[in-house]
């Protein structure tokens, strides 16, 4: 969103506005947008939690309906699974001086043929670039899904998400794909017992190291 209408600054822009305005500033335009308010179902609620002191940033996909409702991220069965990967409670998940979270789209997309709806397309390129330049104390990046991977790993990706996903130490310790805690992947996780026994104890123990207090 960049004025009254809901669109967003053009590219030469955003630089601009970032030198600028407080972090503060840009969260409220942020949480006013209403760019593809037209092609959401339910209404714009952008759902984020950024502080520019966060260590780590979780990049999602794009809330679900419980979490539209609340307007706090990953309040449903996902973020209690990916709470319990990586190894805190929800004192440390919702203080946004230790933890970032900013989905690939920031409102609810509405249900698709299966499941929810991809991320919208027009909030990442809108405020993913400003929004990250905030976040310069991040040490770890979990990259949640395919679309979050897209974004964050690009070429280095590799052809599936499990392959990537096995290839995590390729992307470590800066990031760690992942694949969706949603229990719509129990499956996955059933056919993939190795993600539990290598990757989450390495994630449990570098989220520990980075969010303790100094």
């Amino acid at each position: 969103m960049g004025g009254a209408n809901g669109r967003p600054p053009d590219d030469s822009a955003v630089p601009a506005m970032n030198a600028r305005v407080t972090a503060d500033a840009l969260l409220r335009r942020v949480r006013a947008c209403t760019l593809c308010a037209a092609h959401l179902p339910h209404g714009a609620r952008p759902v984020l939690q950024v502080n520019t002191r966060a260590t780590v940033l979780i990049a999602g996909q794009a809330p679900g309906s419980k979490v539209h409702a609340s307007g706090i991220p990953f309040q449903d069965a996902s973020g209690d699974r990916l709470r319990d990967w990586m190894g805190i409670d929800a004192s440390v998940f919702y203080d946004a001086e230790q933890v970032a979270i900013l989905p690939m789209g920031f409102c609810y997309p509405g249900t698709g043929a299966s499941g929810d709806a991809p991320p919208r397309p027009e909030c990442a390129p809108a405020w993913r670039a400003p929004l990250l330049k905030l976040l310069g104390n991040v040490q770890l990046t979990v990259v949640i899904g395919q679309y979050a991977q897209d974004y964050h790993l690009g070429i280095r990706q590799k052809a599936t998400l499990t392959e990537t996903v096995r290839a995590w130490r390729d992307y470590w310790p800066d990031a760690l794909p992942l694949p969706h805690p949603s229990p719509r992947n129990n499956l996955w996780l059933r056919r993939n017992p190795w993600f539990l026994a290598e990757v989450v104890p390495e994630l449990r123990t570098r989220v520990r190291t980075l969010t303790e207090r100094r």
